[in-house]
């Protein structure tokens, strides 16, 4: 399935051995995060810290 045009793709990946995640931005910007909470709202507040 391909998705309509427009349509931004953020991805999480759990860090094996750890509890962080690493978000990457439809951007290509990425965080390792703690806390899925802040995770989300720094990928849902592009642009705002997302220096590639």
């Amino acid at each position: 399935m391909t998705a309509p045009s427009g349509d931004r793709v953020v991805r999480v990946h759990w860090v094996q051995g750890t509890d962080r995640l690493r978000a990457v931005c439809h951007c290509s910007a990425e965080r390792e995060f703690e806390d899925p909470v802040e995770m989300w709202e720094w990928l849902l507040g592009h642009p705002v810290g997302h220096a590639s």
